[in-house]
């Protein structure tokens, strides 16, 4: 059966739009969807890097002026993939436009930027990158805990170290400038920590946040530690920072239960840990599960079982289970809803930080 071609246009052209444009190519080899992605136009503001992105990934067109881009009824897809500062206005002309809309996370650089993203989104199918949930471990770990193999949830502790500030060569970019990021490690680093958190656990009532900027002059916080409240009754230590010298990408969760125990580091992304107490006392102890099949999470879209995947991988499914949601016309998570509930604890945390108390968080 032939496919319905949907025309996409990224904004953007650095790392991550690098991340997509394989996304874009790779989805139709392991996902069966009515749709086809056509790379009609990339768009970003250095030509140089414009030309040579599109050459490597084989964009169609390139321009300059998102504006122009959004314009165009030959685009059914607008990728956001530039800074947190430019994703509201980009996202809202889109939604008014009648586009789809594909957003990076956070969802924006402030939360009121992020209400309005939410309400324009209203009747518009989209989808933010949170694509560590579609890392199988991680959802397999959902799976469980919705099967209640952890029973009641006591504890939720979650950390994501990066070093990127103690290189100078990385510390000049729109992410350590509040007028172009609106945080610094909250909103890069800290908001994939809060999706899975509330992805996992729920949501979060009240926190009590610090955050510390190690960089003379800086505008935008290098470090952000809390203390949580869960919904559901469990509490949570959250930590992320750009000066965890020593850890590239460290991005660890681990959950404590009346009935077990799951464990999860990106290091180590195709393995879960899991402890069940239920077992005999004799027997019992941590197993590590390598979550690439039988009967995981994609385990028959990707590679036979026991052969891991990759960085890409979620990235390629994330696409993969949108085109799907809208084929079904049903909600895709996450969504622009999902990622303004992290959007308030970003919220939240900067306001705790600041008034050194705890704070409670806007429905």
């Amino acid at each position: 059966m032939r496919k319905k071609k949907l025309n996409v246009a990224m904004i953007g052209s650095g790392f991550i739009g690098k991340v997509h444009s394989n996304a874009f190519r790779q989805v139709g080899h392991f996902f069966d969807v009515p749709y086809e992605l056509n790379l009609k136009v990339l768009c970003a503001r250095d030509r140089e890097k414009l030309t040579t992105a599109a050459m490597q990934w084989g964009w169609e067109e390139t321009v300059t002026d998102w504006r122009a881009v959004v314009a165009r009824q030959d685009v059914d897809v607008i990728d956001i993939a530039v800074p947190n500062s430019l994703h509201a206005p980009i996202a809202i002309a889109a939604c008014e436009a009648g586009k789809i809309v594909w957003c990076e996370k956070p969802l924006a650089a402030t939360l009121e930027d992020a209400e309005r993203m939410a309400l324009a989104a209203r009747n518009t199918p989209n989808l933010v990158w949170f694509n560590y949930r579609r890392i199988p471990a991680v959802a397999f770990a959902k799976q469980l805990l919705s099967e209640g193999r952890c029973g009641e949830i006591f504890h939720y502790r979650a950390l994501y170290l990066n070093q990127s500030g103690n290189n100078p060569k990385k510390t000049n970019t729109w992410r350590y400038r509040r007028g172009e990021a609106g945080m610094g490690a909250a909103g890069d680093l800290l908001s994939h920590v809060m999706d899975l958190a509330i992805y996992l656990n729920g949501p979060i009532q009240e926190l009590s946040a610090m955050m510390h900027t190690f960089a003379p002059g800086r505008d935008v916080d290098d470090a952000t530690l809390l203390l949580a409240q869960f919904a559901n009754g469990s509490v949570g230590t959250f930590e992320a920072t750009r000066y965890g010298v020593g850890c590239p990408n460290r991005n660890d969760f681990e959950i404590n239960g009346s009935k077990g125990m799951l464990r999860f580091r990106l290091d180590e992304m195709n393995q879960l840990e899991y402890f069940d107490a239920t077992h005999d006392p004799a027997m019992q102890g941590p197993q590590s599960l390598t979550v690439t099949g039988p009967n995981h999470p994609y385990w028959e879209n990707f590679w036979k079982p026991g052969h891991i995947l990759g960085y890409e991988h979620p990235f390629i499914a994330t696409v993969g289970d949108f085109l799907q949601s809208l084929t079904r016309n049903e909600p895709f998570h996450a969504n622009f809803d999902d990622a303004l509930a992290v959007q308030r604890v970003l919220d939240a945390t900067a306001r705790s930080a600041s008034s050194r108390a705890w704070a409670q968080l806007s429905q």
